[in-house]
């Protein structure tokens, strides 16, 4: 059964739910502080569909985006469908390689928060000096800085960087976290924020105490067990709640 939107366009029921929780996401990224005027972007793969993705409208602030004026791009970027939002296919040179060639790479995000991209051009990186940074010890993969990553020949050394893992630092530049579903996304995204957050104040004050290997293998195992399906999937909602209350807009 299709769902008719805004501006005639029409998708399955799936897309449809698809959009509703990106453009959630989008909002509740701008209500905290996590948006870089009209620019970086959050992406996630279409249900059902190998190489469809939806993104933000290049030009309106992340507290603009609602369901239906999302963008619907193929893996080059190219829109699909008649949408009068252009996309900042800079933005998704970099999404793409992450989307065809990582498994766990559903929903990505990539921000320029002011802390994040702090740790990322600080040597070293993020280091296991406090409750969130120890989930990340030896869970994160980086990249050094190229330039804009608008080349595609620098996709194969992201995804080489990345492997695994899903979360991968850009040196001098900013992070990449992508998950499994969009609520795995955000609250991977939302710890490492914290923990960045967390570094870069400690540092103000003096001399971290980075936690013992041993602790943090312990920590880290306590962690795992939190890891189901369903990781992420309150806070999410918990969030969405919250934003109704500011502007249902986004629903639309």
């Amino acid at each position: 059964m299709a769902t008719q939107l805004k501006r005639d366009v029409r998708c399955s029921e799936e897309e449809w739910a698809a959009r509703q929780d990106l453009a959630a996401c989008y909002r509740i990224f701008a209500h905290l502080g996590w948006c870089e005027s009209i620019y970086n972007h959050i992406t996630l793969r279409v249900p059902g569909e190998d190489d469809a993705f939806l993104i933000n409208p290049y030009g309106l602030l992340w507290e603009e985006v609602t369901a239906s004026n999302l963008v619907k791009i193929d893996g080059e970027g190219n829109k699909v469908g008649d949408s009068p939002y252009p996309v900042n296919l800079a933005g998704f040179t970099q999404h793409s390689v992450f989307h065809k060639n990582l498994p766990h790479a559903h929903a990505i995000v990539h921000t320029h928060t002011p802390d994040t991209m702090a740790v990322c051009a600080t040597e070293g990186g993020l280091e296991a000096s406090n409750f969130y940074s120890c989930f990340f010890d030896g869970a994160i993969g980086y990249h050094d800085f190229e330039g804009i990553t608008v080349r595609s020949e620098e996709g194969e050394r992201l995804v080489r960087n990345a492997g695994n893992r899903q979360v991968l630092m850009l040196r001098n530049h900013g992070p990449v976290v992508m998950g499994r579903t969009i609520q795995e996304m955000f609250l991977l995204y939302y710890m490492l924020q914290r923990a960045c957050e967390v570094q870069v104040k400690t540092a103000s004050l003096g001399k971290p105490i980075v936690v013992p290997s041993a602790v943090v293998e312990t920590h880290q195992r306590d962690r795992d067990k939190q890891l189901t399906a369903e990781f992420g999937k309150l806070d999410f909602e918990a969030w969405k709640r919250k934003i109704d209350t500011i502007d249902r807009g986004w629903r639309d």
